[in-house]
């Protein structure tokens, strides 16, 4: 029988196998180790800001809490800008359950349709805007429904007066500033807008995160104004009615404080609707008082009178040669209204005679005339600090022809803005100083104190004092007594100031009778001067002198400035004014109310010069007015407003 043995293995092979795969699977055990301590020192040690401003991103939500925007004041401290409340909705589209129906409730309350906001909800963003600055009144019934994944800001829209409209400027929906004044002090009155941070639940709902920090906003500051809003409204009412009257292209208008150069007011025509900003054009948005050149005409004869009193130290009876009304120069004609011969020089500036002013402007000389004119300003910006001002155009002494003198002497060749020529009437008025003009009185924090402040800045002395007082009562005030600017007298206060009828450069030539500028800068009262203003009057199409378009606006401006500012009246000590004078500027424009809370509203309507009678919740928002709004009613009369109860933001 045959024995079967089996070799058993080696005891050593098999345990070097088991070594082996003991060893590999400790080493594969070892890299995963290192390969997770590696991602955890990368997670918590060198990408540790990556991740945690990821995860902040899918809890936390940060949120801009804009701060409230400066007012624009007047002189007297009233409110010609101010920020109110609007509201804006916002969504997080991820969060959003239901975007069909949230679009359709949208656009049923907005009007846009619904593909709109369903465009808005697939956005990738965790924040879309839905819409901005929506009336308080028209948001209400949103504002009062919780639609997961929606939600709505307080913030600020602004609110004007509406007057001053090209100088005060507007501001676009995120508050900036884009033009006018809005534009040029938009850093100090945006202020310092603050920082909230919420965080979210795991139902998408957000709450304050109390472990962060929260950026209170700062307000922004408040600029006055050396602007007076009454004398504004007035200037803007007669420069748009002259425009009606004439069938002008435009007008523009300014009223300063001669003895500092305050400009009291400042207006444009056509204008616009600072609060309905629908058609609104570039061409409206300009200050044309200050951008817009044009040859002034006779009322530039101020720097020929100037030359001639000071520097050939003429007097008024001196007799000088009208030549008939017609001055021929290398073979161009000057001429006259009428056929002068042997007049006083009075009588040739109150009858404007352009013979006699380039014939006196040769007699003095190009270096003599030209030292008077950038005298009084001309040829430079006035540094009156509004975006956009021109300088004019006055070539230097080595660039003029032969008739550059004479013409100049009547107020061509030579391009002026408005307010360089009333600065020039200024000068002559303030004892010959002239005066820097400013519109910026102050700047002040929301703390109450002053960050800036304007006071008056001589420039520089144009003219002796005795110069100035000769002419302006010898020259300027007989043009208004006796002369072509009669109807720009003011009743009860004596006037000095010249006329200005100015053909414009039409296809290159002065041909065309469509084709004028008339124009009226003056001061008062002449014998003891302390405002000056002018008037222009852009292509007026059925009268064109001067005398009969500018000349009365300028009346009913000053009279009418005179009888509503107890400042002038003091400063002129005048007796206080007759009923019937305050009545012409009695009838105001109701504003649009709805939206507003009370106390918002009781301010806009105390503004305007009209009452608040409130019904419904007290504190509450403006569902109604009982007075449509753009409404003209008395002074004093009484808006009722039904008010409903506020909702809470969320």
């Amino acid at each position: 029988m045959n024995d079967e043995r089996t070799t058993p293995e080696p005891k050593g092979t098999s345990d070097h196998e088991f070594g082996l795969r003991l060893g590999v699977m400790a080493a594969l055990m070892l890299l995963f180790f290192l390969a997770i301590v590696s991602k955890l020192l990368g997670i918590q040690v060198f990408d540790v800001k990556k991740y945690r401003a990821k995860a902040s991103r899918q809890y936390e939500v940060m949120v801009t809490e804009t701060a409230r925007r400066g007012r624009i004041l007047d002189r007297q401290g009233r409110p010609l800008a101010e920020s109110v409340e609007s509201i804006s909705f916002y969504a997080d589209p991820k969060h959003v359950t239901d975007p069909g129906a949230a679009a359709r409730l949208f656009s049923e309350t907005f009007g846009k349709s619904r593909h709109h906001y369903l465009d808005l909800f697939r956005k990738k963003r965790r924040f879309v805007w839905l819409e901005r600055n929506v009336p308080v009144a028209q948001a209400a019934k949103l504002m009062s429904q919780k639609i997961k994944g929606i939600g709505f800001r307080r913030e600020q829209h602004r609110y004007y007066l509406n007057v001053g409209a090209q100088l005060i400027g507007l501001t676009d929906r995120d508050n900036k500033g884009i033009s006018g004044l809005e534009k040029s002090f938009d850093k100090e009155l945006r202020g310092r807008d603050g920082v909230r941070v919420f965080q979210r639940s795991a139902t998408g709902e957000r709450y304050p995160a109390p472990d962060a920090e929260q950026v209170l906003p700062m307000n922004g500051n408040d600029v006055t104004l050396s602007i007076d809003a009454d004398v504004q409204g007035i200037l803007e009412e007669e420069i748009a009615r002259a425009v009606a009257e004439f069938k002008a292209k435009s007008a523009m208008g300014i009223v300063m404080d001669a003895r500092t150069g305050e400009i009291i007011a400042m207006a444009n025509h056509p204008t616009f609707d600072m609060n309905r900003r629908s058609g609104l054009t570039v061409d409206q948005m300009r200050n044309r008082a200050v951008t817009d050149m044009f040859e002034p005409g006779s009322t530039f004869k101020i720097v020929m009178a100037a030359a001639a009193t000071e520097a050939l130290q003429w007097r008024a009876d001196r007799l000088v040669d009208g030549h008939g009304g017609t001055l021929t120069l290398y073979g161009k004609h000057i001429r006259d209204h009428e056929p002068f011969e042997t007049i006083t020089f009075q009588k040739a500036i109150i009858e404007s005679s352009n013979v006699v002013a380039a014939s006196t402007a040769m007699k003095a000389g190009p270096e003599v005339f030209y030292r008077y004119a950038r005298a009084l300003g001309f040829g430079q910006k006035t540094g009156v600090g509004l975006i956009g001002e021109s300088g004019g155009r006055f070539k230097p002494v080595s660039r003029w022809g032969s008739l550059t003198l004479p013409w100049m002497g009547y107020g061509y060749q030579v391009m002026a803005t408005p307010l360089q020529v009333l600065q020039a009437y200024a000068t002559m008025a303030n004892d010959g100083a002239r005066m820097r003009p400013f519109v910026i009185k102050s700047v002040t924090g929301p703390d109450g104190k002053k960050v800036m402040e304007n006071g008056p800045l001589k420039v520089a002395q144009a003219l002796k004092p005795e110069t100035a007082r000769y002419m302006a009562k010898e020259y300027f005030r007989a043009v208004v007594e006796k002369g072509t600017g009669k109807l720009a007298a003011i009743e009860g206060i004596p006037v000095a100031g010249k006329t200005g009828t100015a053909q414009k450069l039409h296809n290159g030539s002065y041909q065309g009778w469509r084709y004028y500028v008339a124009s009226f800068a003056g001061f008062f009262p002449s014998d003891n001067p302390q405002y000056a203003a002018i008037i222009v009057v852009d292509e007026p199409q059925t009268e064109y002198y001067a005398s009969a378009v500018a000349a009365p606006v300028f009346s009913r401006v000053c009279g009418r400035a005179l009888a509503c500012s107890l400042e002038m009246q003091k400063r002129l000590s005048m007796k206080a004014p007759e009923k019937e004078l305050l009545d012409r500027v009695s009838t105001v424009v109701v504003p649009d109310l709805k939206g507003l809370r009370e106390s918002d509203a009781a301010k806009l309507l105390e503004w305007n010069g009209l009452k608040l009678e409130p019904a419904g919740s007290s504190g509450g928002s403006v569902t109604s007015q009982s007075i449509a709004p753009g409404s003209k009613v008395e002074k004093e009369t009484t808006v009722r407003v039904r008010l409903a109860k506020r909702v809470q933001e969320r």
